[in-house]
Formats: C-alpha cells, sequence, structure tokens
C-alpha cells in the first residue's frame, strides 16, 4: 500500500460544507508534511467548497516548500485561478489566496 493509500483511508476530508463567506484552510497539519499530492488534492476540495465571491486561504505545511512549486498549476489548470501568495507564517508554512469567481 503506497503512503498516498494510506491517507486516503485515514485522512479527515478538509471540509465538508459549503462556505459562504472567506475561510481558511489548514493544510499545515502532520500528514501534509511529506505529501504535495494530498496538500493539492485538500486544497481542490477547499476551493471547490468556497461560493462564488469569497476566497480561501490555503496554509500549506513548510517542509512543502513555497506552494507556487506544487499547488500554483493545478489551481490555475483545474479552475483558471490565479493564486495570490500572501506571506509565510512564523511557523514556516505559506498563505496563499484564491478568490472564486
Amino acid at each position: 500500500m503506497s503512503d498516498t493509500d494510506t491517507h486516503d483511508q485515514t485522512a479527515e476530508p478538509i471540509t465538508d460544507e459549503i462556505h459562504d463567506n472567506s475561510w481558511s484552510a489548514n493544510l499545515e497539519k502532520p500528514q501534509y508534511a511529506d505529501d504535495a499530492e494530498l496538500a493539492v488534492r485538500d486544497a481542490l476540495v477547499a476551493i471547490d467548497h468556497t461560493t462564488a465571491g469569497n476566497h480561501v486561504n490555503l496554509v500549506t505545511h513548510g517542509d512543502l516548500g513555497h506552494p507556487e512549486e506544487f499547488l500554483y498549476d493545478a489551481i490555475e489548470r483545474e479552475y483558471g485561478l490565479d493564486p495570490e501568495y500572501v506571506e509565510q507564517c512564523g511557523c514556516g508554512g505559506h498563505v496563499t489566496r484564491v478568490q472564486v469567481a
């Protein structure tokens, strides 16, 4: 069984509700530290669960590096949206804002 398969069975969904407001998705938990694929998957789910006119802040684990390296292409390809880098957190994570049209 691959690490991804294990995560699929044990990882809680990033959200199961539709957010009709701006919000933050915490992709900094330990399960994301070495799994960029899981971070991308859950970031896309977070965007799917954000209504038009709002934004979601995607807070990614610092061990994954700058989100431009692993996340931005997937967001642009899937939604045609332009992610905006906000800042690096004091703990090492990164905040990317995605405005949902």
